[in-house]
Order: C-alpha cells, then sequence, then structure tokens
C-alpha cells in the first residue's frame, strides 16, 4: 500500500459510510420508531449510538493526530509494502460496534438527542475524519499508536483507527437496515 492508497480507501469509506447513515435521517418516522423487540433500539436511538460511538473514537483520533505530528519523522524507513490498514479481528469487529445501549436505557433518546443535533454532530464527525487524514497526507499517521482494547484488537495507528471508526458505523448501518425490514415484513 501506499500512503495516497491508504488516505483514498479511509476518504472514500468514511464519505460512502457517513452519507448512508445521514440519509437514515429522511427515513419516514414510522421506521424510526419501530423497536424491534423489547430489548432493541429503535432507529434513532441506533443513530444516536453512532453519534456517541464516532464522538468517543474520534476524541481518541484527536489526540492521537496532534501526538503524531510531533514524533512525525522521515517516512523513508517505513515499509509501506507491509502495511496492512486493519488487522483482521479489527475488520471482524466492525459488526460488533460499542455498546452505548445501557445509557440509553429508560431514557427517551429523542429528549435528550434531537434527531438535528445528532445528524448535525455526525456530519461534523465526517468533516473531522477528513481534516485529520488531510492534516496526516504524508504517513504521519503511521507514527502514533492509540491502544484500542475492544475485543482484543490491540494498538492502531491513526490511518486504522479512522477506518475502524467508519467500520464500526458500517455495522451500525446493518443494525439500521435490520429494523427497516423487520418493520417492513410486519406492515406487509
Amino acid at each position: 500500500m501506499t500512503v495516497d492508497s491508504i488516505l483514498k480507501t479511509v476518504e472514500k469509506e468514511a464519505i460512502s459510510t457517513f452519507s448512508l447513515l445521514d440519509g437514515w435521517f429522511d427515513e419516514e418516522q414510522a421506521v424510526l420508531d419501530y423497536r424491534p423487540q423489547a430489548e432493541a433500539l429503535n432507529a434513532h436511538e441506533i443513530l444516536v449510538q453512532s453519534m456517541l460511538t464516532c464522538r468517543d473514537l474520534m476524541e481518541e483520533v484527536d489526540k492521537g493526530s496532534a501526538r503524531a505530528l510531533e514524533c512525525a519523522q522521515e517516512n523513508e524507513g517505513f515499509d509501506w509494502n507491509q502495511y496492512t490498514l486493519l488487522p483482521p479481528e479489527a475488520i471482524e469487529a466492525h459488526s460488533r460496534p460499542h455498546d452505548h445501549a445501557r445509557m440509553l436505557e429508560g431514557t427517551m433518546a429523542g429528549d435528550f438527542f434531537p434527531a438535528d443535533d445528532v445528524r448535525v454532530s455526525l456530519r461534523t464527525q465526517l468533516l473531522k475524519c477528513l481534516e485529520h487524514l488531510d492534516m496526516l497526507q504524508n504517513g504521519e499517521g503511521v507514527h502514533y499508536k492509540i491502544s484500542y482494547t475492544d475485543y482484543g484488537i490491540g494498538d492502531l495507528d491513526i490511518y486504522q483507527y479512522l477506518y475502524l471508526l467508519t467500520l464500526s458505523v458500517k455495522g451500525q448501518l446493518d443494525q439500521l437496515r435490520y429494523n427497516k425490514k423487520e418493520y417492513l415484513s410486519l406492515k406487509a
């Protein structure tokens, strides 16, 4: 891989994934309100969960990017041919997003997190992701590792962490699609 291919891959995934997520805010209200099971999240709560997950992960990226720039060295010694954007265990973890569901239990997520605010926050997270990629466009992102202890993944560099963020959102998109599919099957 090259730095350019890494940047393009993460950028493309982030834009397409966040665009799909943004489209859910325009879904009909009945789909957004549908709760597949008593313990499950409805679509609005999943969107809130996405926002909280992105916010938490992006806080780590904010700190890590600044440190990566501080300790950036010449990239001549780094072997980009051996670089993997994400190890297999990290890719597998995308279907298991951070669990903010407990925090949402018993609350009216819409009261605490109005849909418009959630949408703006997610759009802001996408812009921050793209800004970090631009800021670290010369390979500096590999010079700082963030510990990601969930699912035994370990340390990820900034590019890997941003990619993991997009995969986490993809997992939440899967949940949204499942809810809608079940809602439509019951309605039919």
